[in-house]
């Protein structure tokens, strides 16, 4: 599975962004995939990840309720749509793959990263 992330920016608090993870794999089924972010200085962390045949998703609480993602099969694209985003949002934001449950996703293949700023 080979991932390329894209869509960060700089944005204001407040404010909204759309990233998306275009995927290369024979098949998805069976895979779950999410995204990731590193804040700099800081461990990475998990954000919200999705299965991809199923739909069914799962969210850190930091991002719960203003954070969504989604994914569109037939274009074997992910999406994270971020909104009223907080300057602690500011990261580098990673999308992932893996055949774990998504709830304990680690993630075996990893796209490059898309930064996000925020600013206050």
């Amino acid at each position: 599975v080979q991932l390329q992330a894209s869509g960060g920016g700089l944005v204001q608090a407040g404010g909204s962004l759309r990233l998306s993870c275009a995927a290369s794999a024979r098949t998805l089924s069976g895979y779950g995939l999410g995204w990731f972010r590193r804040p700099a200085g800081k461990e990475r962390e998990f954000v919200a990840a999705i299965s991809w045949s199923g739909g069914v998703t799962y969210y850190a609480d930091s991002v719960k309720g203003r954070f969504t993602i989604s994914r569109d099969t037939a274009k074997k694209t992910l999406y994270l749509e971020m909104n009223s985003l907080k300057p602690e949002d500011t990261a580098l934001y990673y999308c992932a793959a893996d055949r774990s449950r998504i709830s304990s996703m680690k993630g075996d293949y990893w796209g490059q990263g898309t930064l996000v700023t925020v600013s206050s």
